[in-house]
């Protein structure tokens, strides 16, 4: 699919498009918002909200199963 804008009784594709000169096409008119900023990615959204939690336990990255779910908790490292 391509998109484009019409412009004084053209459409204008929004990207170059290789056509033999003559060769019919379909165009479906259709009023079209394209969204102008990206969504965020899921790793920005989660980096909003890092450091919210100010009172979790000290070693609830290590054992975050064990909090949110019951598993046995993981001995540290060392």
């Amino acid at each position: 699919m391509v998109w484009g804008t019409y412009r004084n009784g053209v459409v204008v594709p929004d990207a170059p498009v290789k056509l033999a000169e003559g060769q019919r096409v379909r165009i479906d008119f259709e009023p079209a918002t394209i969204p102008t900023t990206p969504k965020p990615s899921t790793s920005h959204k989660l980096l909003e909200i890092a450091g919210v939690i100010t009172d979790a336990p000290p070693d609830a990255s290590r054992n975050h199963d064990h909090y949110l779910y019951g598993a046995p908790k993981r001995e540290p490292e060392g």
